[in-house]
């Protein structure tokens, strides 16, 4: 095989490993960022179960669409990640 061919296929394949550990960082990044609404969730209503033993209300309804958002946000940019590997 020629040189310049070897030289050009191991070019793309060190752009393809690149891309795949892009990709695997990015789908990480946001299962961390997922992780963290979670347990700041988690959080959230450990308190406000500790806080609300004596009386009884419902959460705040903002809460929660806020936190819908967030995960409406990480979906969106998962999608928008495996549209970008097609």
């Amino acid at each position: 095989m020629d040189q310049n061919k070897c030289e050009k296929l191991a070019q793309i394949r060190e752009i393809q490993i690149a891309r795949i550990a892009f990709i695997g960082a990015s789908i990480a990044t946001i299962g961390d960022g997922i992780a963290a609404l979670a347990a700041g969730l988690a959080l959230e209503v450990l308190e406000n179960n500790y806080e609300q033993t004596s009386r009884s209300y419902p959460s705040d309804p903002n809460q929660l669409i806020n936190a819908q958002r967030n995960l409406d946000h990480y979906i969106n940019e998962l999608i928008q990640l495996r549209k970008s590997i097609k």
